[in-house]
C-alpha cells in the first residue's frame, strides 16, 4: 500500500501496464434489492462506455455464484421430491386406512348412512391425523436448526442466523394439509358409492372403479393448487415447472406399465413352479397390489436415481473440473522489455521447469458486425464478454490449449488485414462467423478485425487461454506486458516453488505472482462445502423415498392375510408363501427397477443439461446401485412384514370371512 504520490514516482504507469481501479460504494439505508439493482442499472446508462464491470452483493464471484444457483435449483427438485413422496405415502396409508376399517364402513352403511356422511367422518378423522402429522412436523423443523445448526455452519464455515419464521411455517403446514387432500380424496370418494354387499365381499375379491365426477374434480382441484403452489413459492420457477411436469407424465407412463406387465402377467406360459405360477397370477389378478406397487415403487425409484445422478454430476462438477496437472504459477504484466530477462531467471533457478509465455492486452469490444455493442442484447451465457474489458493475445500460431472448430489459421507471415480468431461457443451465442468483423478497442485506439477461425478451448485445464486472439499484424508497435505460466515436474517439492517464487519477487518486484495452489485450495475448500450440503440435501428425499417405497408394500397386508390363511389351509408352507411372495415382488421389482433407471437417466439429463448447464454423464454404479440398493430394501422390509403376518391363526381369520 502506498501514496498516489508514491505510486506516480514509481513509473509504474505507462501505456500497456495493467492496472485496475476499484471503487466501493455504499448505499444509504435501506440498500434494498430494488435499490441496489436502481443504482447499478443507473451508473451502467450514465456511463455506458466506462467499461466497468460491476459487482454487488449478489453477484460477488460469478463461478462460485453459478455453483450456488445450481445448488438451488438441486434444492428445488430435492423439496419438491420430496413432496412427492410423501404424497405417494399418503395415498398408500389412506388406503391401509380404511382398508382396515373396512367393517365399520359396511356398518354403517347397512344401518343408513349416506356415502357423504362416510367421506366426511374419514376425512375428517384422516385431517385430524394430519394436523398431527404437520404439528410434529413443524416442531422438528423448528427445532432442528437449533440443535444441528451450529454443526452444519461450522461444516459449511458460513455465518448462518437461526430463528423462527411464522411465514414459512404456515406455508409448511399448509404444503402438508394440500398434500394429504389432494391424494386422499380419490380414495376416499371410492367409498361413497359402494354397496355393504361388496364392501363384504370385497375381503375376497377386491373390486376398483373410480370415484363420482365431484371427488374426481376435487382432486384434481387440490393436485392443481399444490402444483401451483409448488411452482409460485420454488426458487426456480422454470425447475419446478419441469418437474410438475415429469411427474405428471411419470404417473401416466407407470399406469401404462403396470398394465403392461399385469397383460404379460396373464399371458406368460403357467411354469412348473407353484412359487412362480403363484406370483403371476397375483400379479395380473383383480384387486391385486400390481398397480399400486408399480406406481409408488416405480415413481420412487425413478426420483430416486435421478436424485443420485444430478447429485454425481454436481459433485463431479464441482470437485473434479480442476486438473490434475495445473500451473504452478501464473505471472502477470511482465514488461515486454523484461521478458527474457524473466526466462533465464526461471530456467536458472528451477531448471526442468516448462515455461509458457505470451503478449497480452486489455481491450474492451465495442462493435460485432458493425453494431455498436449497446445496440445488442446478447443471451445471458454471453453477456459477461461484452461487459467491461477482456484479455486479448497475438500469436502465430494455434495456442496450445485449443482446437480449430471452423475455419483455417492464417499464414506465420500474414501481413493483411486484421484477423481474429473467436472462442467457438460464445461466437455461436453472438451470433458470429466467419467473416464477420469485430471492433475491439485497445489503449484507446478502435481495431477491427475479420474472423478467420473459431476455437474450441479446454478452460478446465488452467492453461493460458484467450477468447480472443489476433493476427501479430493488429497490434504492430503496441506497447504491451506478457503473461507466463510455469509448470514444474512431477517430482519437484513445495521448496522449489516457494525458490522461484522468492527468486521472482526479489529480481522483478513489478511482476504480480499468483500461486495457483492457494487458489486451487481456497476453491475446494468453497465447493466441498457445497457438496457436503448437496449431499445432506439430497439425503432427506433419499430417506423419504424409501420408506414410502416400504409403505407401499406394506399397504397391502390385509389382503396378504387372507391369501396366506386360504394357502395354509390348503397345506401351503410359510415358506413357499413367502417363496411366492419374494418372486412377485422380484418380478414387479425388475420391471418397475427398469423403468426408475431409463427414467431418471432421462429427467437427470435433462435437469443437468437443460436447466442447470451441466455436462451430464451416465454412471451406471449410481443408477443401477440407487435402484438396487433401494428395491433390496423395500422388498426385504415387505417380505419381513410378511413374514410376521404369516403367523396368524387360520380359525379367527376364517371365521370372520
Amino acid at each position: 500500500m502506498m501514496s498516489r504520490l508514491g505510486l506516480d514516482a514509481t513509473g509504474l504507469i505507462q501505456p500497456g501496464s495493467l492496472i485496475r481501479w476499484t471503487a466501493r460504494v455504499k448505499l444509504p439505508p435501506p440498500a434494498t434489492d430494488e435499490a441496489l439493482a436502481a443504482f447499478v442499472d443507473s451508473a451502467e446508462k450514465a456511463f455506458p462506455e466506462a467499461g466497468w464491470r460491476v459487482r454487488s452483493r449478489e453477484n460477488a464471484a460469478r463461478g462460485l455464484e453459478r455453483n450456488i444457483d445450481r445448488f438451488a435449483e438441486f434444492l428445488t427438485l430435492v423439496g419438491l421430491t420430496a413432496l412427492l413422496v410423501g404424497g405417494v405415502g399418503v395415498t398408500n396409508a389412506v388406503k391401509s386406512f380404511l382398508d382396515r376399517r373396512r367393517d365399520q364402513i359396511a356398518t354403517m352403511k347397512a344401518l343408513g348412512a349416506p356415502g357423504r356422511f362416510v367421506v366426511a367422518v374419514y376425512l375428517m378423522q384422516i385431517l385430524a391425523i394430519t394436523a398431527v402429522g404437520v404439528a410434529i412436523g413443524l416442531a422438528i423443523g423448528v427445532a432442528a436448526p437449533f440443535l444441528g445448526g451450529g454443526a452444519l455452519a461450522s461444516a459449511l464455515n458460513l455465518p448462518i442466523e437461526f430463528g423462527i419464521y411464522p411465514v414459512e411455517l404456515a406455508l409448511a403446514a399448509l404444503y402438508g394439509f394440500l398434500t394429504a387432500i389432494a391424494f386422499a380424496v380419490w380414495t376416499l370418494g371410492r367409498a361413497h358409492d359402494v354397496p355393504v354387499s361388496a364392501l363384504f365381499r370385497d375381503r375376497v375379491a377386491p373390486g376398483g372403479g373410480r370415484p363420482r365426477l365431484a371427488y374426481m374434480a376435487a382432486t384434481l382441484g387440490a393436485v392443481a393448487a399444490l402444483a401451483g403452489l409448488a411452482v409460485l413459492l420454488a426458487y426456480d420457477r422454470m425447475v419446478a415447472i419441469v418437474f410438475v411436469g415429469a411427474a405428471a407424465g411419470a404417473f401416466v407412463l407407470l399406469f401404462g406399465v403396470a398394465h403392461g406387465v399385469m397383460a404379460l402377467a396373464r399371458r406368460a406360459p403357467a411354469p412348473r413352479s407353484t412359487a412362480l405360477r403363484l406370483a403371476l397370477r397375483n400379479i395380473h389378478r383383480a384387486g391385486g397390489l400390481t398397480l399400486s406397487v408399480v406406481l409408488s415403487l416405480g415413481l420412487g425409484l425413478a426420483l430416486l436415481v435421478t436424485l443420485a445422478l444430478i447429485d454425481s454430476n454436481l459433485n463431479r462438477q464441482l470437485t473434479e473440473q480442476i486438473p490434475e496437472k495445473a500451473p504452478a504459477f501464473f505471472f502477470l504484466d511482465i514488461q515486454s522489455t523484461e521478458a527474457t530477462a524473466f526466462e533465464t531467471l526461471v530456467a536458472e533457478t528451477s531448471p526442468g521447469v516448462t515455461i509458457e509465455r505470451v503478449p497480452m492486452l486489455r481491450g474492451r469490444i465495442t462493435a460485432l458486425k458493425g453494431v455498436p455493442v449497446d445496440q445488442i442484447d446478447p443471451p445471458d451465457d454471453a453477456r459477461w464478454a461484452l461487459e467491461g474489458e477482456r484479455g486479448v493475445t497475438y500469436s502465430q500460431d494455434l495456442p496450445k490449449a485449443s482446437t480449430l472448430a471452423s475455419g483455417e489459421w492464417w499464414a506465420a507471415d500474414h501481413d493483411g488485414p486484421a484477423l481474429v480468431s473467436f472462442e467457438d461457443e460464445l461466437a455461436n451465442l453472438l451470433d458470429l462467423s466467419i467473416g464477420d468483423e469485430v471492433t475491439v478497442n485497445v489503449l484507446g485506439r478502435d481495431i477491427t478485425a475479420t474472423i478467420a477461425n473459431t476455437r474450441e478451448l479446454d478452460w478446465d485445464s488452467l492453461a493460458i487461454n484467450f477468447v480472443m486472439v489476433f493476427s501479430p499484424n493488429a497490434f504492430a508497435g503496441a506497447p504491451h506486458s506478457e503473461l507466463a505460466t510455469t509448470t514444474f515436474p512431477q517430482d519437484a517439492g513445495e521448496g522449489d516453488e516457494v525458490a522461484l517464487m522468492k527468486a521472482v519477487v526479489r529480481d522483478f518486484p513489478t511482476v504480480t505472482v499468483i500461486r495457483v495452489k492457494e487458489v486451487l485450495e481456497a476453491v475446494n475448500g468453497i465447493v466441498s462445502q457445497l457438496a457436503t450440503a448437496i449431499r445432506a440435501a439430497a439425503s432427506i428425499a433419499l430417506i423419504s423415498s424409501v420408506l414410502v417405497l416400504a409403505g407401499a408394500l406394506a399397504a397391502g397386508h390385509r389382503q396378504r392375510i387372507y391369501d396366506a390363511v386360504i394357502l395354509k389351509t390348503f397345506g401351503a408352507t410359510r415358506a413357499r408363501i413367502l417363496g411366492a411372495y419374494a418372486a412377485e415382488y422380484l418380478l414387479l421389482g425388475l420391471a418397475t427397477a427398469t423403468f426408475g433407471v431409463i427414467a431418471g437417466w432421462l429427467a437427470a439429463y435433462g435437469v443437468l443439461e437443460g436447466l442447470m448447464n451441466v455436462d451430464a454423464r451416465f454412471d451406471p454404479a449410481v443408477a443401477f446401485g440407487a435402484a438396487v440398493g433401494a428395491l433390496l430394501l423395500t422388498v426385504g422390509l415387505g417380505l419381513l412384514g410378511t413374514w410376521r403376518i404369516l403367523g396368524r391363526k387360520a380359525a379367527p381369520v376364517l371365521r370372520d370371512l
